[in-house]
């Protein structure tokens, strides 16, 4: 879809995949059926948009008899500047045709300004480099493509109140980056609720959470921490974190008012920043 830019590296994997399926004379649904993969799994690697885990890679190299290739070249693919534990998830982003995602502290990544990101980035500890700051922001960026398409991925976002206050980068950031997401919302390109301070405690109050769906495959619940995060696909986990999501929903400003709210902070923020 437009704005899903693929890197050349999958790109070539993919279509190094595909070339050694025909010339072995296995359509996809033979090889998934002899490599333990799904179809669609098959189907997304050759096109670029996903990258095989180690066991699968290995499963392909023994089923085309390739010698350990497609093993032997997925570090290759790790083009992107991302945290371990979020690249899984970096990925599924690209698959999502529904994203729901709660933002706990700060604006979420799929949303952030390229100012608002190098603030959050410069605050990282243990520091960054500004050589590492760079790159950082380029894949966050890049992200935020998916969001180009007009119609999919479906993105919901739930903003704390906090998210809405806390001044990164100072107030001229701020007021850019909340009339990037007014300006979101307002073209109906993403639904924005936004969860007072008044609603005190709720479901969510721990940690961030976001929730994607997908045309081929089940549902997935994405818990972030400091340094770590959790992809769940537990059918009963995915199930409560859904219900936390939608009552957390429940206690939030409707979509108008929490446009609203955006607007008259990031006025303040502005006037803050000209005294």
């Amino acid at each position: 879809m437009a704005g899903r830019r693929i890197p050349k590296s999958r790109t070539a994997y993919g279509e190094e995949l595909r070339e050694r399926r025909e010339a072995a004379g296995l359509t996809q649904e033979k090889l998934s059926e002899r490599a333990v993969m799904s179809r669609t799994h098959i189907a997304h690697i050759e096109a670029g948009r996903r990258k095989p885990a180690p066991d699968d890679a290995r499963r392909l190299d023994q089923v085309l008899d390739t010698g350990g290739v497609f093993e032997r070249f997925l570090p290759a693919l790790d083009t992107r500047t991302l945290a371990e534990h979020f690249e899984q998830v970096a990925d599924f982003e690209q698959q999502a045709t529904v994203i729901r995602e709660y933002g706990a502290t700060l604006v979420p990544g799929l949303l952030q300004t390229e100012a608002y990101a190098r603030a959050v980035f410069r605050a990282y500890y243990p520091p960054k480099s500004a050589e590492e700051c760079d790159g950082l922001l380029v894949t966050r960026l890049e992200r935020s493509e998916i969001l180009a398409d007009p119609v999919s991925p479906v993105f919901w976002v739930v903003l704390d109140e906090a998210v809405v206050r806390r001044p990164v980068g100072g107030p001229g950031v701020m007021a850019a980056q909340l009339r990037h997401i007014t300006e979101l919302g307002e073209r109906e390109r993403i639904r924005l609720h936004v969860l007072p301070f008044s609603a005190g405690a709720h479901s969510l109050l721990e940690s961030g959470l976001m929730l994607m769906w997908f045309d081929d495959a089940p549902p997935i619940a994405y818990v972030e921490g400091l340094h770590s995060g959790t992809v769940h696909d537990d059918p009963t986990v995915v199930l409560d974190s859904q219900a936390a999501y939608y009552r957390v929903l429940g206690d939030a400003r409707s979509h108008e008012e929490s446009l609203g709210l955006l607007r008259a902070v990031a006025e303040g923020y502005e006037h803050e920043r000209q005294q």
